[in-house]
């Protein structure tokens, strides 16, 4: 009996000590956790230049023509086209393919410098677009998928954890805008976030951001601006080389048919040195 005794005495003096335990670590001030992470800085802003009202020119004189390294207003960036039907941009001069004029086939690609605004702003009316286009890239001469991309001459970007992307679009059709990417390793990936269809607004430049964590990606063969692939990859963002956009669609040309514009680009994420 005695022996059975003290076993209950032992059993509860071990609960007691369990309890008084438990309330002395709920009394305690909560312990400092990991701070939360912070909203990476502006890795970069791209706007586009447009092309200089040239003096006494014609008051419909239209500026849009074939994009060039000189739209690049950063001097940090550089501006990379991807264009599979580039080698035929020579012969369009000479027959344009329907929907566009011999104007839009001065080269390299099929992707043109377009928009209204200028600093400082025209004394005339610019036939191409209205005094709120912004200037931008637009696609709707392409005859294939393109793309455009900007890559930065010092630095990589780290876009992991609360890396986002700004950029102000506008879509016509079944056009969507999609983020590309090249890594340091040089493999291509295109998102499956978009701006455009199921919810396209062809009349406005409508500006928007997105999380890149949020977005999936597939592998892109670059040559052809294509996806390859059945199955959703998951690159390593840590070290990202180029950055820019897809349409995935050929154009229709001039007039509302199906095409991309791409304004301003903003890209938030850490540097990495090259």
């Amino acid at each position: 009996m005695a022996i059975r005794r003290s076993a209950h005495l032992v059993e509860l003096a071990a609960a007691a000590a369990l309890v008084v335990s438990a309330g002395l670590a709920w009394a305690q001030p909560p312990q400092a956790g990991a701070a939360p992470p912070s909203l990476p800085p502006l890795f970069f802003k791209e706007e586009w230049r447009q092309k200089t009202f040239p003096p006494n020119a014609a008051a419909d004189l239209v500026l849009e023509g074939g994009v060039t390294p000189a739209a690049v207003t950063n001097a940090t960036l550089e501006l990379k086209i991807y264009d599979p039907n580039a080698a035929s941009v020579a012969a369009y001069r000479d027959k344009p393919p329907a929907r566009s004029r011999a104007g839009d086939w001065g080269g390299p690609s099929c992707i043109q410098l377009a928009g209204y605004n200028q600093n400082p702003p025209p004394a005339q009316k610019v036939a191409a677009g209205q005094p709120t286009d912004a200037p931008n890239l637009w696609t709707g001469v392409c005859q294939t998928p393109v793309a455009a991309t900007l890559r930065h001459r010092t630095s990589y970007v780290d876009l992991t954890g609360l890396a986002r992307i700004r950029w102000v679009t506008r879509v016509s059709g079944f056009h969507v805008v999609r983020p590309v990417v090249k890594l340091a390793d040089g493999n291509w990936f295109v998102g499956d976030y978009g701006e455009g269809a199921p919810s396209a607004n062809s009349t406005l430049f409508l500006e928007s951001e997105f999380a890149v964590s949020s977005v999936r990606w597939l592998p892109l063969d670059m040559a052809r601006v294509v996806t390859v692939g059945q199955s959703f990859a998951h690159p390593d963002l840590s070290k990202v080389d180029e950055i820019g956009f897809a349409d995935l669609t050929p154009g229709s040309g001039h007039g509302w048919g199906g095409f991309v514009n791409v304004g301003k680009i903003e890209v938030y994420g850490r540097p990495v040195a090259r």
